[in-house]
């Protein structure tokens, strides 16, 4: 589908759209689009037709909207393909005639130069804009600075994975709502983690899948370390709690000043002389209330 029929079929989808025709009608032009398609970033930016199906994925029908993000998630995924095989082509092809060939940016072929604990997707100069909804675009920027936070990858490896996480959490809860929302922050807080650095590298290395990240907890989310300090941490408590305290006797012949009951635990102990009474410690078993008497 060339970029004139690729228009009038995109033009026929908002008619469609627009004057409420049936659902059968509007899902024969979309089952078209995603068929008949093949996308690439210049064809979907001229007919602007990644924007007006993905704004779709909103759409009540459910039908129409589930459609919409098949589409918009294939399109996405081809033209990225795409880009990263050019981009291969390009860092392997050697110069032809001996004339000089224009290399590629030096942080898409051998990955990122500079400080990279300054990284974020302004500086890197990376266009997140690729849902068409602009809550859901800032997501993407907002994993993005995630994962390249202290890393060396490219940029173009970063806002694909970056993306596909996106989507994950997207199609995991069910859309752009409360969860989905705060979700994303945790794993961009967990991923800006100084001391968690292996968190961002195994999400990007494909050792956890994007599906994987979007529903892990915070006990998963944590490094390998500071599990292990955690697990220690628990045993001492565990061990603290199994050492026996001493017995205390109760007494109903003692009143609480606090609450009245007469449900007191005691203990007694000489701290003075010899000859002195002993002191008892009294703690009210309904309250908590403590005090003490010679």
């Amino acid at each position: 589908m060339d970029q004139r029929e690729l228009d009038s079929r995109i033009k026929a989808l908002q008619k469609a759209i627009a004057e409420k025709e049936p659902v059968p009608n509007v899902l024969t032009i979309m089952e078209m689009l995603k068929n008949n398609v093949n996308p690439t970033e210049e064809l979907l930016r001229a007919t602007k037709a990644g924007m007006i199906v993905a704004k779709q994925r909103a759409n009540p029908n459910k039908d129409i909207a589930r459609l919409a993000s098949e589409i918009v998630s294939k399109w996405r995924k081809t033209v990225e393909a795409e880009k990263a095989k050019k981009l291969k082509i390009t860092a392997s092809s050697p110069p032809k005639n001996g004339a000089a060939s224009s290399p590629a940016p030096q942080a898409e072929i051998k990955g990122f130069v500079g400080d990279s604990s300054k990284r974020r997707w302004e500086t890197d100069k990376v266009d997140t804009k690729r849902t068409g909804i602009p809550s859901r675009d800032a997501c993407v920027g907002l994993i993005y600075n995630g994962l390249c936070f202290m890393s060396h990858e490219s940029s173009a490896s970063i806002i694909v994975k970056a993306m596909e996480v996106e989507q994950a959490a997207f199609d995991t809860f069910k859309g752009d709502n409360t969860d989905y929302r705060s979700k994303l922050r945790s794993l961009f807080q967990n991923l800006k983690t100084v001391s968690n650095r292996e968190l961002g590298q195994r999400v990007m290395s494909g050792e956890i899948t994007p599906s994987q990240f979007v529903v892990m907890n915070q006990d998963e989310l944590k490094s390998a370390d500071r599990r292990k300090a955690d697990e220690k941490l628990n045993k001492e408590n565990l061990l603290k709690a199994q050492v026996p305290t001493e017995d205390k006797s109760v007494s109903d012949a003692l009143k609480c000043g606090r609450c009245g009951q007469k449900k007191v635990s005691y203990t007694q102990a000489q701290t003075r002389s010899a000859d002195e009474p002993m002191t008892t410690f009294c703690e009210c078993t309904v309250c908590g209330n403590r005090w003490k008497f010679s």
